[in-house]
């Protein structure tokens, strides 16, 4: 009765969405789980364990109340060791990270230059920022740069880019962080997708270039991903995470991430980091494996394939459904044009993903 028109212009442009509980015999290749440890019941043991020994087994309230526990503090200080940087703090989620972020650090008359194709949160988020905001071409370091000389006065500069682009699975150009660098700009990093899978360590991006990191330096990553659990955390300087607990909306009146979430990454983050080299090496296979039979070249866990029109790309996923694989047909507005997105994640035996790659090359 309300929205039965806008629904039905949805509807007719094949972009209607819909909540499904899917086959659990189905090979999924569409979740961000890049290590397969969602289904790790080890890691899920560790972390009950972990909170049966706790008084509490919910945070109860926001961080600067009383709903801080020993278990963030724990995450936190493991974060920032192995990442290189001097402070963390967890967020509800990677939503609420960059909403955090956007909103509190970029004040009136700072300067924010955010990548065009950056996450719909950190987009939404822009729009409740005072700074001036201003988006380049995606991935463009030299567009960035000519930004920053047409626009002079400003008292802070702000770039926000992502470490991998969700939606093609490109890195960020690495002469991004040297513009930064020498322009004196805070530059937020949203590691989501590269957190876990790039890098010696499995670090991320500033693993993969073997970046140091610096004061004006931010990395961002989420929990949902290859964590196989949920929530999201900040690493910067004291200074920026001071004043983050001091500004940032979702951070003072948010309840406090959950504690089970918190304990299930910091075992996962251990295991990561116990198993680095060999997981290094099966992502890197299955990256490997895909680009040849795809005919890419891929430094990431996350592939696309260009449709024609949002019709095709329905039916080739149902296609795909009906034999067994469920990949992402994604649509817009989350993307310009439809495409195929494959994860051929860690879960996944090596057998099944050759059959799904013949699969699809049949369809083509």
């Amino acid at each position: 009765m309300f929205y039965d028109e806008e629904l039905q212009a949805i509807k007719k442009s094949n972009r209607f969405r819909k909540r499904v509980v899917f086959d659990d015999n189905i090979t999924d290749l569409a979740s961000n789980d890049y290590l397969g440890l969602s289904k790790n019941k080890k890691l899920l043991l560790k972390a009950y364990k972990t909170l049966e020994n706790e008084l509490y087994h919910s945070p109860r309230a926001s961080m600067l109340v009383n709903g801080y526990s020993k278990i963030h503090k724990f995450f936190e200080d493991e974060l920032k060791k192995l990442h290189g940087f001097e402070n963390a703090i967890t967020v509800g989620s990677g939503f609420l990270a960059n909403i955090s972020l956007f909103e509190s650090l970029a004040r009136k008359k700072d300067l924010f230059l955010v990548d065009e194709e950056y996450h719909a949160s950190g987009i939404l988020a822009s729009k409740l920022s005072n700074a001036k905001v201003v988006f380049f071409r995606h991935n463009d370091a030299a567009h960035l740069q000519e930004l920053i000389s047409q626009h002079q006065g400003f008292n802070r500069l702000l770039i926000a880019i992502e470490g991998v682009y969700s939606m093609s699975g490109k890195l960020a150009d690495k002469e991004i962080f040297d513009i930064a660098d020498s322009n004196n700009a805070i530059l937020i990093v949203d590691e989501a997708h590269s957190s876990g899978v790039l890098g010696d360590r499995l670090l991320g991006i500033f693993d993969f270039y073997s970046i140091s990191p610096k004061p004006n330096h931010i990395k961002m990553g989420t929990l949902g991903k290859a964590y196989g659990s949920y929530g999201a955390y900040i690493l910067a300087s004291n200074e920026i995470i001071e004043f983050l607990q001091n500004r940032a909306k979702p951070i003072i009146y948010s309840t406090a991430p959950s504690l089970f979430d918190t304990a299930l990454a910091y075992h996962v983050l251990k295991f990561i980091q116990k198993n680095s080299t060999k997981l290094k090496k099966r992502v890197d296979n299955r990256i490997k494996l895909l680009n040849e039979i795809l005919n890419k070249n891929n430094d990431s866990l996350i592939f696309t394939v260009d449709m024609s029109s949002n019709k095709k790309v329905l039916e080739i996923q149902k296609v795909l459904l009906e034999k067994g694989f469920l990949i992402g047909a994604i649509r817009q507005p989350t993307v310009k044009t439809p495409i195929l997105r494959i994860i051929p994640n860690l879960g996944i035996k090596k057998t099944e993903l050759k059959n799904f790659c013949k699969v699809l090359r049949d369809l083509f």
